[in-house]
């Protein structure tokens, strides 16, 4: 009898360790599983590595950029719904003003803005439009934010002058997105 006293109590801690994995394995892709269950099949379903399709596919690896409330990363997440007055299919040449479609083409979307990569140690453009385009749904969801709708419009188009402008602007815009609450 003495020799099974021992068992008992890590035969019980295995017990427990295999269940709370497996409930925590089952709640997260019952999560996964409910967010496709919404009803809304017309928006675009992304996952943390940025790529696009049903929400049963699990991501390969996960963002290690900051995500705040804010940031063009939280926006291109899907975790809050976009503003009916920008949709993210809505095109940035259209949203902007037809002098950014000479910089960005007539495609460029919105959602697609915000989940660009090539923003690091790529063109100041780039960086200008992804800090813009969550700076834009910024003004128009957040109470406070330090800009309005109209004047992220117009201070994105007076910086597509130069790309020291587009610098100089890119990291006001990304400075407004990270301190916004």
């Amino acid at each position: 009898m003495d020799s099974q006293a021992p068992l008992c109590p890590l035969a019980f801690a295995c017990f427990i360790f295999l269940c709370s994995s497996f409930w925590a394995a089952n709640g997260m892709y019952a999560r996964v599983g409910a967010a496709a269950a919404d009803g809304d099949s017309r928006r675009m379903r992304l996952h943390t590595d940025g790529s696009r399709g049903d929400a049963h596919a699990w991501p390969g690896y996960l963002y290690t950029r900051a995500v705040g409330r804010c940031t063009p990363q939280f926006w291109s997440s899907g975790a809050e719904p976009w503003p009916n007055i920008v949709p993210q299919e809505a095109a940035v040449a259209k949203v902007f003003g037809s002098r950014s479609m000479e910089r960005y083409g007539p495609r460029l979307t919105l959602l697609e803005a915000t989940m660009r990569t090539d923003d690091i140690g790529g063109s100041a453009f780039v960086k200008l439009v992804k800090q813009g385009s969550a700076a834009l749904l910024n003004a128009y969801t957040r109470r406070g934010f330090p800009f309005d709708s109209w004047e992220v419009k117009a201070l994105l188009l007076e910086a597509l002058v130069s790309e020291e402008a587009a610098v100089v602007q890119a990291e006001r815009f990304e400075q407004a997105n990270e301190s916004c609450v």
